[in-house]
């Protein structure tokens, strides 16, 4: 159970909803997506939540669909194929 046993059902399911939405967007992984303080009391008021979170929907949707590349494939056209052969080397002598 998500809501405080205590209180059964003597809750608003799309109060708790709503909540829950705005816990999500303060807790977003980079600092710069989350909403700021005035937002969040804007958001918990009923003003603005709808829109920052669908736009929070659609900016993940489309994260989730763009490749993923390792950093080998995102540098392999930088590098020399000739420079990652290891030739053995035989040193002249002692120095």
């Amino acid at each position: 159970m998500l809501v405080d046993k205590d209180l059964k059902t003597n809750y608003d399911r799309i109060e708790l909803e709503e909540m829950v939405q705005v816990a999500l967007l303060c807790t977003q992984y980079l600092p710069g997506h989350r909403p700021k303080m005035s937002e969040v009391v804007r958001m918990l008021e009923g003003d603005g939540l709808v829109e920052r979170w669908e736009a929070s929907q659609k900016a993940e949707s489309a994260k989730s669909k763009a490749p993923e590349f390792s950093s080998s494939d995102r540098y392999s056209d930088l590098t020399d194929d000739s420079s990652l052969l290891v030739q053995a080397m035989e040193l002249s002598g002692p120095r």
